[in-house]
């Protein structure tokens, strides 16, 4: 069905948008902000790239900003169980009305054309923008790269690079040199480099500031955290979150903000190691640099692994991760055509000699960890509440 986009509500607009790219065209969101910069005021702006961890560092420093005073907003994706959850300000989810209203802005100030080639996500990101406007924080998830990315569209004023590793080989390269150069040359001013596993994000660094000096005369600064056991945070976050907030507060040193390490405590990370019960984890991670995480994370433990996997994702190396840990494993099944097949996991877990097993209701005296992607968290949490009805 065809409809309108100068008219159409929000929910129309984004039901009928392309939520996955085939082509990355960068030149109709830079068209649409061209338009869009004379009608806004945008803040400081912090972008986020990188492989893992842009969500949750992200929220600590959206969070903190939040606490200290200034307005925030902090744009990410995807979301778990609701559209809102995207776009957090001052420490809340955005409300319906917001929404739509900066929808209804876009609708104005775009053309027909630009508004109707916008994919899903580049909507999404100019309706971000809008709600930022004239905010003292600006804080900017990029999607799944870096250079060419929607989030891209704006000038940054800092930009934090979280931990890379291979994902999304078909569009950001084959290397892990390939994806952090694709991913740095996203960077205006200067680059704070988080915890790392290879020295060659490190060495892509250096190239990348020659390469955006010569090409465009930028001069790149650049900042690494090298001490990941300096601060005493809490022991309710995962040794991997706890890698990002060093990166989080050295922002803060960045930034001349006082630094307050309780004020972290009081974070909530939907979907990131989140204990929603005592034998329960759920994580939204979907690679194999999620799942070595993890791995260390219950490396004194055993688990009932319920998962899924993008088909594009590198589910067998997951899983050859994830087997030390996991005792038995339920394929969560999942109606959504970028799913893999559940012949080809029921494979996998055959040759890596993992039992596959029914999950007819949850045993309290096992542990279980939800993890593959957002789509089986999201189905999770609906069959729990189901459950409850």
């Amino acid at each position: 069905m065809l409809i309108d986009f100068k008219e159409a509500s929000l929910e129309e607009v984004l039901s009928h948008k392309t939520m996955y790219y085939e082509k990355i065209d960068f030149s109709i969101v830079r068209s649409s902000w061209e338009i869009l910069s004379t009608h806004i005021k945008l803040p400081f702006v912090i972008h986020i790239v990188g492989t893992n961890g842009k969500g949750s560092t992200g929220r600590f420093l959206s969070h903190y900003l939040h606490k200290k005073g200034f307005n925030t907003l902090h744009y990410s994706s995807p979301h778990i169980l609701k559209f809102n959850e995207r776009v957090w300000i001052n420490g809340r989810d955005s409300k319906d009305e917001e929404l739509k209203k900066a929808s209804r802005k876009l609708q104005e100030i775009l053309p027909l054309n630009l508004l109707e080639k916008l994919t899903y996500f580049e909507y999404t990101t100019l309706l971000a923008l809008v709600l930022s406007s004239h905010m003292d924080y600006l804080v900017l998830e990029a999607g799944l790269g870096g250079e060419f990315d929607a989030t891209n569209v704006v000038k940054n004023d800092l930009s934090l690079i979280t931990t890379i590793g291979l994902d999304h080989q078909n569009f950001l390269g084959n290397s892990i040199e390939d994806i952090a150069r694709t991913k740095m040359r996203s960077v205006d001013t200067k680059m704070i480099i988080g915890y790392q596993n290879s020295q060659l994000v490190y060495d892509v660094a250096v190239e990348v500031k020659e390469e955006l000096k010569k090409e465009f005369n930028k001069e790149i600064v650049i900042q690494t955290v090298k001490d990941f056991d300096r601060y005493n945070l809490s022991d309710k976050f995962a040794s991997y979150l706890k890698l990002n907030l060093h990166l989080v507060i050295e922002v803060l040193k960045e930034l001349n903000i006082e630094l307050d390490e309780t004020i972290f405590d009081e974070v909530k990370l939907f979907g990131r190691c989140e204990k929603i019960a005592e034998n329960i984890t759920i994580d939204v991670g979907h690679n194999p640099l999620a799942a070595s995480f993890l791995l260390k994370e219950f490396e004194n433990k055993k688990v009932h692994l319920i998962y899924n996997s993008y088909k594009d994702k590198d589910y067998e190396e997951v899983l050859r991760i994830l087997k030390p840990i996991v005792t038995e494993i339920t394929i969560l099944d999942i109606e959504d055509n970028r799913v893999v097949e559940r012949n080809n996991l029921l494979e996998i877990c055959q040759k890596l000699n993992i039992m596959v097993s029914f999950l007819e209701k949850i045993d309290l005296n096992k542990e279980y960890l939800v993890f593959g992607s957002f789509l089986v968290v999201e189905k999770f949490l609906k069959n729990m509440e189901l459950n409850e009805e």
